[in-house]
């Protein structure tokens, strides 16, 4: 994005702010070639995040495949970091040729109102009423778990738990693996957006026990096979 075009963005987080009232968090991702940053933010407190806040996975996967062409997507589950329930939306921002150069974000905090609902509920029906009338389609609830955004960590953790989970699943610690195991992991890092990041290469680096050279060389290699 552009300096005037994100210049013009951050001002429109800061007016959204004062216009749509205290539940709702509005955030502004800047993506700039391989690197995305949360340069403005509105209430982070509803999510937890702070401006050096990593982006999510779903964030990451939305940059990797260009938002698959959307405009937006409204009305989507996430988590804030202490676990309360938020509904989620995001406009995507394009450069002329339809590439991906922003996110403007909002988080909606309706842990409150929901409270207040299930009360009126409880108030007009009864316990019977609720047990005999009231049917949950949980298949739908199980099938939505995958769709739900985590605001859960900083940069580094980002990175962390990524590595955690591409470690265990290959049951060798860092400092055992091959070359090819680590290329491997670069590549699965990869495709999850973690070298978007920054400081990533450095962190990872660190992680697999090998320099920053090494890993710029694995993931040139990764890239130009892709």
């Amino acid at each position: 994005m552009n300096r005037s075009t994100l210049k013009h963005y951050i001002k429109l987080v800061e007016f959204l702010g004062h216009v749509v009232g205290p539940s709702y968090e509005i955030s502004l991702h800047d993506i700039q070639g391989e690197e995305c940053s949360l340069v403005a933010i509105v209430r982070g407190d509803i999510s937890g995040r702070d401006l050096d806040s990593a982006p999510t996975a779903m964030a990451r996967r939305a940059i990797a495949e260009n938002a698959e062409g959307l405009d937006y997507r409204i009305n989507y589950s996430g988590v804030a970091r202490d676990g309360r329930p938020l509904r989620s939306s995001t406009f995507y921002i394009r450069d002329r040729k339809g590439e991906l150069t922003g996110m403007l974000c909002f988080n909606f905090d309706d842990s409150e109102f929901q409270a207040i609902t299930d009360h009126l509920f409880q108030l007009i029906h009864p316990d019977a009423y609720m047990e005999d009338k009231i049917a949950v389609r949980t298949d739908i609830l199980e099938g939505a778990e995958d769709e739900v955004e985590r605001f859960d960590g900083s940069v580094l953790s980002a990175a962390d738990s990524v590595l955690e989970e591409l470690l265990s699943a290959g049951g060798v610690p860092a400092e055992r693996l091959t070359q090819e195991e680590k290329i491997g992991i670069v590549a699965q890092l990869e495709a999850r957006g973690i070298f978007r990041l920054k400081g990533a290469v450095a962190h990872v680096s660190e992680a697999l026990h090998s320099s920053p050279a090494s890993i710029y060389r694995y993931l040139s290699k990764v890239r130009g096979e892709s």
